[in-house]
């Protein structure tokens, strides 16, 4: 009896880690489907304001398309690092644009989250909280901090997803027309489909001072659509990477450089009337680690 006992406990052992092991090359299968060359719908809108100004206005409506290449950066069993490459104007001249990056990284416990204007706070979170969890880190253009949150993919119906609630800047289609509010706290979705993917928005619009109760401002809907279309269709965008990946390798190693020191992240809004990404552009694909690190250096606070 002892070693029936014995033997239906190893096999039940066995049988769990081939679940954990099983349910991990699905997730990694799911954060994947993410690559490759996509047609973009960005879709988003005001749903509700709660504004005490009678001269509040929403938002204008966005329906905007493009296409768009997402390059896999890194490929390991706990992280996986995902480009997003823009490609906008006419097809015989098109235009590139190096976008956000997303980071997905196994049972990460050390995240850095938005507060307010430019701050991020650096949270460590427990083990067992992240246990089978994926990290979602995403980047700005010059592959600063944007936000970071914690889930687990869900494979459930036919359907894979992800969704995460946490705090995060504004988007670069409202900081440069809304200072109204400073905060949008993000609901995301990430949801694998046959034809692609969805990301799947419902965010809050708040204003955020010391002190305070934030203030739910108004609420908004996005609805971006990536439909699969054959990598040809974006072969701009992998020339483009292919002869500046080298750079932005250097770029991403010197923001990793601080955020190993597990601090609070600050950053300066500008340097001579220009943001940070301006400044990081302007260097060009041949700049050392070395000019790299001039310019972070000024815009980081100590």
């Amino acid at each position: 009896m002892k070693k029936i006992i014995l033997l239906i406990t190893a096999l039940t052992l066995a049988s769990n880690g081939w679940s954990q092991k099983t349910k991990k090359e699905q997730d990694i299968k799911a954060i994947k489907a993410m690559s490759g060359c996509f047609n973009v719908g960005f879709n988003f809108t005001e749903t509700f304001n709660y504004s005490k100004d009678s001269t509040y206005t929403p938002s204008k409506t966005k329906h905007e398309k493009a296409l768009e290449w997402v390059e896999v950066v890194t490929d390991k069993s706990n992280k996986i690092q995902l480009q997003h490459i823009l490609i906008v104007g006419k097809k015989d001249k098109p235009h590139i644009v190096k976008h956000w990056r997303q980071d997905w990284v196994y049972e990460n416990q050390n995240l850095y989250e938005f507060n307010k204007n430019k701050n991020w706070k650096f949270t460590q979170l427990p083990q067992n909280e992240v246990k089978g969890q994926w990290a979602q880190k995403v980047y700005q253009v010059d592959d600063s901090p944007r936000y970071e949150g914690s889930a687990t993919w869900v494979h459930v119906d036919g359907k894979s997803y992800w969704e995460n609630k946490t705090d995060a800047p504004l988007a670069r289609r409202e900081h440069t027309q809304r200072k109204d509010y400073n905060v949008l706290v993000r609901r995301n979705r990430h949801e694998i489909t046959s034809k692609g993917w969805i990301h799947n928005q419902d965010n809050d619009k708040v204003i955020r001072k010391d002190n305070e109760e934030d203030f739910l401002l108004a609420q908004e809907k996005g609805f971006n659509t990536y439909e699969k279309v054959e990598d040809t269709k974006c072969e701009a965008a992998i020339k483009y990477w292919k002869e500046n990946k080298g750079f932005w390798k250097r770029v991403r190693n010197r923001w990793e450089n601080t955020f190993k020191k597990d601090k609070d992240i600050s950053l300066k809004k500008s340097i001579d009337n220009k943001p940070l990404f301006m400044h990081i552009f302007k260097l060009g694909k041949d700049a050392s680690k070395k000019e790299i690190d001039e310019v972070l250096n000024k815009f980081l606070k100590s």
